[in-house]
């Protein structure tokens, strides 16, 4: 105790007053400096106690401080009685409990970003093969027609891989928190004529049906351009599934609550095991073609979260891939 400097300073203090009193008591009479003797050795004694107790108190939290610095497992932060020490006993123990759960979650984000980074090596190693194997390929073919066959196969691949490698970026960016959407009336005619637009010539040539019902002057409040991406990788996904001769339907509602649009297919719909996992990053699914990478559904959830609104994914009962986009007023 006497290596602190104000229990020093006090001691120091209460011997010189102690010593003025007992002088002062003895000079009256001797009953006096005898009562101001035992009243000073009282006080020491009980002040001397109860210091003791504060300080093998302080060095308890301070002992169990050290085991959380150095990542003690199952600690457990007795209490104590009313005071001062058990205000501060009370927010080291909260204290520690935020440690543990931030502990627990960049534990669970390692995980997710060594899972993620196996994940993003294996569905870019997969074209990368494809790609060198058809430069051996090139090499060994003097066949003109070969060759163009070939060089085409390996534009669509690398096609496939610039469009994995944006969206990958869109997605860190996303998670990362440094996209800001901006928020402006969109017309939900516009939009959805737009994001149609790139697959008008794909829908053609595999005579695909489509049906559209959007009431005009419906507007929604949002970012045009990641919306628009979001929708467009809802339609590719729909395209893919959907085959010859489909259909595709795409309706938008509106009431006080929230503006909807819903998206369905003629499809084959969803396997039953894979829907409450179809916005899953990297889920390719039962029915996922080879050339998906699953993580168009991941993206367009994540925009559409960013606008406060939802998605769900379900199958119609008459077959097909329904797709319900919401948005709150």
């Amino acid at each position: 105790m006497l290596r602190n400097r104000e229990f020093r300073q006090f001691t120091i203090l209460f011997t010189f007053m102690t010593a003025i009193t007992v002088i002062l008591g003895f000079a009256i009479n001797t009953a006096a400096g005898v009562l101001a003797v035992a009243s000073s050795a009282a006080f020491g004694t009980v002040f001397i106690v109860f210091t003791k107790a504060r300080y093998e108190n302080i060095a308890r939290i301070s002992n169990e401080i050290d085991l959380i610095l150095h990542n003690a497992d199952h600690l457990y932060i007795g209490e104590l009685d009313e005071g001062e020490l058990s205000i501060l006993h009370s927010e080291i123990g909260k204290m520690t409990l935020r440690i543990r759960e931030q502990n627990e979650v960049l534990k669970k984000e390692k995980k997710h970003l060594a899972d993620s980074l196996a994940d993003i090596a294996h569905q870019l190693k997969t074209p990368l093969t494809s790609v060198n194997l058809i430069l051996s390929l090139l090499a060994n073919n003097p066949d003109e027609d070969q060759r163009k066959v070939l060089l085409r196969e390996m534009d669509e691949l690398l096609v496939r891989m610039d469009w994995l490698i944006t969206t990958l970026l869109k997605l860190s960016r996303l998670d990362a928190g440094i996209i800001v959407f901006q928020r402006e009336p969109i017309d939900v005619n516009a939009l959805i004529r737009g994001v149609l637009q790139p697959f008008l010539i794909q829908m053609e040539l595999h005579h695909i049906e489509l049906q559209t019902d959007v009431p005009k002057g419906l507007f929604i409040q949002g970012d045009l351009n990641w919306l628009s991406q979001a929708l467009q990788n809802i339609l590719k996904n729909c395209l893919e599934s959907t085959g010859e001769m489909g259909k595709l339907q795409i309706n938008s509602t509106d009431n006080p609550l929230f503006t909807e649009i819903l998206i369905r297919d003629s499809g084959n719909g969803f396997k039953e095991e894979d829907l409450p996992r179809i916005f899953d990053r990297f889920y390719q699914g039962k029915n996922q073609n080879a050339s998906g990478y699953g993580i168009g559904l991941s993206l367009c959830q994540m925009i559409i979260a960013g606008h406060s609104g939802t998605i769900t994914a379900k199958n119609h009962p008459q077959g097909g891939a329904v797709f319900t986009i919401r948005f709150p007023k």
